[in-house]
């Protein structure tokens, strides 16, 4: 996640899973990848930063009903970067107010933990949804001293 002050960086995905939503950024692991490694990948991808410096704040699983596949997310504040962001093939990015994040949206399962993160809490976090991702079905969020 892009903090700077009061405003959030948000990406708003135009293709593939997720599209039509605002979000942070990221994406798969390659084969021989760290998670970190992952990261500062699929931010360069995607809009054209490099991250000099970040720290995890949260490790959450997603769930969709009827699918047997569970989405593990680890998720980290952006302490330092360059570039601008910019948009490039995968996500129109934009910095929001931290008061008008614009949860319509974006996916059911931020309103639960996008206030843990601006309080600077570290978290884990297990979430289903039904099988289309548009409705959180069950939430545990547990708040952790190291993720």
């Amino acid at each position: 996640m892009f903090r700077e002050g009061d405003k959030l960086l948000l990406g708003l995905k135009k293709q593939g899973f997720g599209e039509g939503r605002w979000n942070g950024f990221g994406g798969k692991l390659d084969a021989g990848e760290t998670i970190e490694e992952c990261a500062q990948r699929e931010t360069r991808e995607e809009i054209g930063v490099e991250i000099e410096a970040m720290e995890k704040f949260a490790l959450m699983q997603f769930e969709f009903y009827g699918k047997p596949d569970v989405i593990e997310v680890h998720a980290f504040d952006v302490k330092k970067y360059s570039g601008e962001p910019k948009e490039i093939e995968k996500l129109i990015p934009q910095w929001f107010d931290i008061k008008d994040v614009p949860f319509r949206d974006m996916w059911p399962d931020d309103p639960f933990w996008y206030p843990l993160y601006l309080a600077g809490k570290k978290f884990k976090g297990q979430f289903s949804f039904d099988e289309n991702g548009n409705e959180v079905r069950k939430v545990n969020l547990e708040i952790v001293g190291n993720v």
